[in-house]
C-alpha cells in the first residue's frame, strides 16, 4: 500500500509517539477525535471523524436521558480505546401500572377498617352487646326441656334480635346528636363529637336504622316483639330528644326510670312473651325464673342509670344537667351503686338457696357468691380522682351483667 494511502484501523492499530495514554472514559475519547485531526491524515480520515463524533454523541445521550448504568469491556489497542463498546444495565424503576391496583386496594382496605371503627364508636358496642344477650337471656327463660333447642327457638331468636339491633343503632345515634355539644367536653372521642362523622352523615344513619328496625318488627308479626321494640324506641327518643317535656335525662329521676324501664322490664318480659307465645304457641305464664330476671335486673339498671353520669359531671354541670352525681357527689354515688348491686347479688344467692333443682342451687349459688366478691374487691382499688378509673369501672359493670345474662337462664 502506498505511503500516502491511509487505512483508518491500521492508523489507529499503530501507537503513535506524541500520543498519550487513554482510559476508558468518553473523555478520552473526545481527547482520541481531536489527535486524529491534528494529524497530517486529516483530509483522508474525515469520514472516520463523522463516525466517532455520531457514536460519541450518542453515547452523551443516552448517559444525560436514563439513570443506566454502562460497562465497559477494556481493549488493547489505541483504536479499541476511541472506539469503546458498551453493555447497557437498566436498573428497574418502580412500575406503576402493577402497583396502581395493589395501593387502591390498600386504600380501600383502610377506609372500610376506619369506618368499622367509627361505626363501632357512634353505636356504643357495650350497649349493643347487653341487649343482644338481654334478649338471649330472656328467649332462654322460655325453654321448659331440652327439645325446645330447635331451629325453631333460633329463628324465633334472630326475629326478635335483629331489628332490635337496629333500633339500638338508631338509639345510640340519636342520643350522640342531641348531645354533640355536651361530649365536646365528657367524651370527645365519640364520632360526632370529634367531628368524624358530620351531622348530616349521623342523621341518615339513625333515620335508615329506625326505618329497617320497625319494617322488620312489623313484617315478623310477633306483637309482644313489636310492643318491645316500639317501647325501646319511644322511651329513648324521649330520653335524648331536646324538645318541650322530653329530654328526661336532664331530670335524674326520669332518666333512672328509662334505664330501668328497658333493662328491667321491655327487654326480659317483652321478649320471653315474644318466645312463649309466638314461637312456641304457649300461654303467658311468669314463671319463677322470669320473676326473677326481672327483679334483678331492675337492682341492675338502677346502678348503670347511677354510675353513667359519674365520669360526666363536668359537662352536665356546664350545660345545667342536675344528675344524681351534680347534686350528691361523686363518691356517695359510686359506694351507693356497689350496695345496690351487691343487694342484688344478695338477692340472688337467696334465690339460688331456695331452688329445688340441685345443679341450679350449686350454679347460681357460687356463681353470684364470686361475682360478689370481685366486685368488692375491684370496688376498693377505684380511684374516683381519675377519669379513666372510673370509666374503667363503669365498663366492669357491663361486664358483670354480661354475666349474669348466662346465669339468669339457670335460676330455676
Amino acid at each position: 500500500m502506498a505511503k500516502n494511502s491511509l487505512n483508518p484501523i491500521s492508523f489507529f492499530g499503530q501507537k503513535e509517539r506524541h500520543s498519550p495514554s487513554f482510559g476508558g472514559n468518553i473523555w478520552q475519547s473526545q481527547n482520541c477525535t481531536k489527535n486524529y485531526y491534528a494529524s497530517s491524515y486529516a483530509p483522508k480520515a474525515s469520514w472516520h471523524k463523522k463516525n466517532i463524533q455520531k457514536e460519541y454523541f450518542f453515547l452523551r445521550f443516552k448517559q444525560s436521558s436514563s439513570n443506566h448504568l454502562y460497562k465497559d469491556i477494556e481493549g488493547g489497542s489505541t483504536y479499541r480505546e476511541c472506539n469503546r463498546k458498551y453493555v447497557v444495565k437498566a436498573a428497574p424503576g418502580p412500575s406503576f401500572e402493577s402497583e396502581s391496583p395493589a395501593f387502591d386496594s390498600k386504600n380501600i382496605l383502610e377506609s372500610v377498617k376506619n369506618f368499622i371503627n367509627v361505626f363501632f364508636k357512634l353505636i356504643s358496642p357495650y350497649a349493643m352487646i347487653a341487649a343482644a344477650l338481654s334478649i338471649t337471656s330472656a328467649s332462654l327463660l322460655a325453654v321448659e326441656k331440652l327439645s325446645d333447642i330447635s331451629p325453631q327457638f333460633f329463628i324465633g331468636l334472630l326475629q326478635g334480635l335483629i331489628p332490635n339491633l337496629f333500633m339500638g343503632v338508631y338509639m345510640a345515634g340519636l342520643n350522640q346528636l342531641c348531645d354533640i355539644e355536651i361530649d365536646k367536653i365528657n367524651k370527645p372521642h365519640l364520632p360526632l363529637a370529634s367531628g368524624e362523622i358530620s351531622f348530616t352523615t349521623g342523621v341518615i344513619i339513625i333515620a335508615s336504622s329506625f326505618i329497617v328496625s320497625l319494617w322488620l318488627g312489623s313484617i315478623v308479626g310477633s306483637w309482644p316483639s313489636l310492643w318491645a321494640l316500639i317501647s325501646f324506641c319511644v322511651i329513648w327518643t324521649g330520653y335524648s330528644v331536646n324538645v318541650p317535656l322530653l329530654r328526661w335525662k336532664r331530670h335524674p329521676a326520669l332518666a333512672a326510670m328509662c334505664i330501668i324501664a328497658t333493662w328491667g322490664f321491655i327487654f326480659p318480659i317483652g321478649y320471653f312473651l315474644h318466645i312463649q307465645t309466638f314461637v312456641f304457641k304457649r300461654s303467658a305464664v311468669f314463671s319463677r325464673p322470669v320473676v326473677f330476671s326481672t327483679i334483678f335486673m331492675s337492682f341492675f339498671s338502677l346502678v348503670i342509670a347511677l354510675f353513667k353520669d359519674i365520669p360526666d359531671i363536668e359537662g352536665d354541670q356546664a350545660f345545667g344537667v342536675q344528675s344524681f352525681s351534680a347534686s350528691l357527689g361523686q363518691k356517695r354515688v359510686f359506694w351507693i351503686c356497689v350496695s345496690l348491686l351487691e343487694t342484688a347479688y344478695g338477692v340472688a344467692l337467696l334465690m339460688g338457696a331456695t331452688s329445688s333443682c340441685l345443679w341450679s342451687k350449686i350454679i347460681t349459688v357460687l356463681g353470684h357468691a364470686i361475682l360478689a366478691l370481685v366486685l368488692f374487691y375491684r370496688a376498693k382499688s377505684i380511684n374516683l380522682k381519675s377519669k379513666a378509673s372510673i370509666a374503667s369501672f363503669f365498663m366492669f359493670i357491663w361486664k358483670l351483667l354480661y354475666a349474669e345474662y348466662f346465669l339468669v337462664p339457670l335460676v330455676r
